[in-house]
């Protein structure tokens, strides 16, 4: 299956994440976050989150961690978004799926915008917290992500789980003004994130979509 016409990327984060975030006006790498940690609720993996700042690098660029980049899926409903529901022992975050929010952007607007700051960016073939991820930074090859894999909502199972989690990465931060959309699973949680970004100059749209939750 062919990649999308124009596809897009998503970042997931907790709503009490927002104010932090448009306060700054960037989403930041994990490395950043790790040296001066900014308020809100953090999710994830503690222990991938380690691996990815200090012993995962990209084949695109060797010295770049993995953990010294903003991660994006290329998808919604995305199996870390799982873990998160289900309330996985995996995670220090125990509070469900709920108050999780997925930031929506355009692919080729970030490249567009990281190339045109210097800034390096990749993408992966499959989980980039793995050891043996595959990774690529021209766009000509998005056709080797297994794009099937993806965009299944039945990912049980390997090789499909670890090719549904493929990754956009960019360098250190991420622009705030390149969220095009915010995703919620309901009315409260839609209500708390414009409250949160009330105040910022750049205020994407925000809409339910009950769909990319589980």
């Amino acid at each position: 299956m062919p990649p999308l016409a124009n596809p897009k990327i998503y970042h997931i984060v907790h709503v009490d994440k927002l104010a932090s975030i448009t306060a700054d006006g960037f989403l930041y790498s994990d490395a950043m976050l790790a040296q001066k940690p900014a308020a809100g609720t953090v999710i994830g993996m503690n222990k991938i989150k380690v691996r990815r700042m200090n012993e995962l690098t990209l084949t695109s660029h060797p010295d770049l961690f993995v953990g010294e980049c903003v991660p994006f899926y290329f998808c919604p409903r995305s199996v870390m978004l799982y873990l998160i529901h289900r309330r996985s022992a995996e995670l220090s975050y125990q509070g469900g799926q709920v108050p999780i929010v997925h930031l929506v952007a355009d692919l080729d607007a970030v490249v567009a915008w990281a190339n045109a700051k210097c800034r390096r960016w990749a993408f992966t073939l499959s989980n980039a917290g793995s050891y043996y991820f595959e990774d690529r930074c021209d766009l000509a090859q998005l056709d080797e992500i297994n794009w099937s894999s993806v965009r299944t909502n039945q990912w049980a199972g390997s090789p499909t789980k670890e090719q549904k989690q493929a990754e956009f990465l960019i360098e250190r931060r991420f622009p705030w003004h390149l969220v095009e959309r915010i995703g919620v699973i309901n009315e409260a949680t839609g209500k708390r994130a414009a409250l949160a970004i009330a105040k910022a100059e750049h205020r994407p749209a925000i809409q339910i979509c009950r769909k990319w939750y589980y």
